[in-house]
């Protein structure tokens, strides 16, 4: 384990972090990150831009190492071949449009109905020539904005035309070939952030899952050119110089993010390269911690979520730039009062899951428990407002084979809270009475699971002792409920098994016909097992594993209420060790061979002792 650090005073009931500005969070990257920010007023044409830049491309992508082709002041025997090539273009476009043919009036030929590779080529040429000739005239006329303005707006019309392409997936793997990618990203690191709030629309359209359709190779194409030609780093860097206050940039944020969304949607391994290539983790993290809810707000708690489920390398990264702090600083703001609306709920549940996905990492366990985290989500449940099944639900992740969370846990006395739950004495109210009803089994579930982790995770002493006394107190009430339970959710795996067994006798009857069986009804030994948990037997074998926890106390008035209620329901001891065999049957090597034997060998113990 590792050594822990100074122990520090928080009281979780004083003002947060969170009441700071994204710019002064963490001591990391903020918002205000990244390139020199440039003046509302550059945008409109007066930006000054360095010479060295544009020798080596944008101001982002020399940064990155990232190089566009060197341009000449003056056109070379190629670029003439190019510009004849484009005039004899553009000549018979005018004569299509002049006879009424596909080009359309205004429409440049390169309208959403009439793109194809031909009209792609002609769209990449004219797009290259305008963005060259913005490049020269920025360079010979620095000081002279007016001199460039008109090419400005001759380049952003070109790439608004690029929008064309997103109608015609198909083309994309041409779009690459054809070497635009890299000249698209280059506009990210525009000095004009009217040109890269426009290379960001185009970006998104083109990424979005409702253009891609079902051409997903031809979107995944384009994707690995976008992270091939740096494009992750430069996006980010244009994401760390947007200015919110600027409603147009701020709408750029978002829709910064939805590329992101898109990306990793048409290729998965862009979640770890991301993380690993650029400081997105870091402005995510700063931006979640400010008090203001609004739609970015929303959308990077949601990206955060995403990135972190099921990627145990960016939960490591997390939890080493001290994002486990920064998520609890974000969640603390509600552990007192409710969101004011459900997009303000939805940011709440994405918060609390990248929190319960951060601390599946045992360091970051640890970590969790040294910021003071355990007490945070008691006082949270304490509350009673909208996060506290959420707060029970990162109290279980953070608990399961975690002794030191556990002994925190009991240390702060959040046993009467635990039980309270248990018994049912917390209201849970939603509009709908199905929802209340699923919300009811899940806080039912949750907290079978952490009294489960609370006796495998105490060794014999007081710890224990004091969540043993529980299920003796009121005349051993707890026990009776947890019989209850177990009832109930064997009676449940029963059904399950039933329809297993009926869709059993229904194939093998079609078999003895000679009728074709369904194939989407086949199912695998391992599909039976996992219905079987959905349908409650996970929560039964914990049941179980509480009960041979209470039966190795070795405290006879418990022993004799457990035996009591299992021969009332006509069963025996041996129902529960077999439901305990199964669970150990099943236990993975996903922590590792070593940790897998000992969980089998302590459970084998149970076992033997009931």
């Amino acid at each position: 384990m590792a050594a822990a650090p100074p122990k520090r005073k928080r009281t979780w009931d004083t003002p947060p972090v969170a009441d700071l500005d994204a710019n002064t969070l963490n001591g990391a990257a903020s918002i205000a990150d990244g390139p020199r920010k440039v003046p509302a007023g550059d945008r409109k044409g007066k930006a000054k831009m360095p010479d060295d830049d544009y020798e080596q491309g944008d101001r982002a992508g020399s940064e990155l190492g990232f190089r566009r082709p060197v341009l000449p002041a003056a056109p070379g025997d190629n670029d003439e071949v190019e510009m004849d090539l484009l005039e004899a273009l553009e000549r018979e476009a005018e004569a299509a449009a002049a006879a009424g043919g596909e080009g359309g009036a205004g429409g440049g030929g390169f309208s959403a109905e009439v793109m194809d590779l031909r009209g792609l080529r002609r769209a990449v040429l004219a797009f290259e020539k305008r963005l060259k000739e913005n490049m020269d005239a920025r360079i010979r006329h620095v000081d002279q904005p007016e001199k460039f303005m008109e090419s400005e707006v001759e380049l952003d019309r070109e790439v608004k035309k690029l929008h064309a392409v997103a109608s015609a997936p198909s083309l994309y793997p041409d779009l690459v070939r054809l070497n635009a990618v890299p000249s698209i990203l280059s506009l990210l690191g525009h000095e004009n952030t009217d040109i890269s709030i426009g290379a960001v629309s185009l970006l998104g359209e083109l990424t979005d899952a409702d253009a891609v359709g079902e051409h997903e190779e031809e979107a995944k194409a384009l994707v690995q050119a976008i992270v091939d030609s740096s494009g992750l780093e430069l996006l980010v860097q244009n994401l760390q110089r947007m200015d919110e206050k600027d409603s147009e940039e701020g709408n750029t944020v978002f829709a910064t993010l939805g590329i992101f969304e898109n990306m990793i949607e048409a290729l998965p391994s862009v979640a770890e390269a991301v993380c690993e290539r650029t400081r997105l983790l870091r402005w995510l993290l700063g931006r979640i911690r400010v008090k203001e809810f609004d739609a970015n707000k929303l959308y990077a708690s949601e990206i955060l979520a995403i990135l972190l489920q099921g990627s145990s390398a960016n939960q490591k990264r997390v939890g080493a730039m001290n994002g486990v702090d920064s998520l609890l600083q974000a969640a603390a703001i509600y552990k007192s009062r409710d969101p004011k609306s459900t997009e303000e709920e939805e940011m709440v549940e994405n918060i609390f899951d990248a929190l319960c996905s951060v601390v599946m990492v045992d360091e970051n366990k640890e970590r969790f428990v040294k910021s003071e985290g355990v007490e945070l989500m008691i006082i949270t449940m304490k509350q009673k407002k909208l996060a506290y099944t959420s707060a029970m639900k990162a109290l279980d992740f953070a608990t399961t084979r975690c002794p030191a969370a556990c002994e925190r846990f009991v240390d702060v006395l959040g046993l009467k809270t635990l039980f309270s739950a248990f018994m049912g004495k917390v209201a849970v109210r939603r509009k709908d009475k199905s929802e209340t009803l699923q919300l009811q089994q899940e806080i039912d579930e949750r907290v079978i699971s952490l009294i489960a982790s609370l006796l495998s995770g105490l060794s014999k002493g007081s710890r224990r002792d004091r969540v043993l006394s529980k299920f003796v107190e009121g005349e051993y009430e707890k026990i009776d409920h947890l019989l209850e339970l177990y009832i109930k959710y064997w009676e449940r795996v029963r059904a399950e098994e039933r329809r297993q067994e009926e869709q059993q006798r229904r194939r093998e009857m079609l078999r003895e016909r000679g009728e074709e069986e369904d194939e989407e009804d086949e199912m695998t030994d391992e599909d039976l097992y996992l219905a079987r948990l959905e349908a409650g037997l996970f929560t039964l074998q914990l049941i179980a594993l509480i009960l041979a926890h209470l039966w190795a106390a070795e405290h006879g008035g418990m022993r004799q209420r457990i035996d009591l209620l299992l021969r009332q329901q006509k069963l025996s001891r041996d129902h529960v060790k077999g439901i305990l065999q199964e669970y150990s049957d099943n236990i993975g090597d996903l922590d590792g061979e070593e940790e897998r034997d000992r969980r089998r060998d302590r459970i084998a113990k149970l076992i033997r002792d009931l």
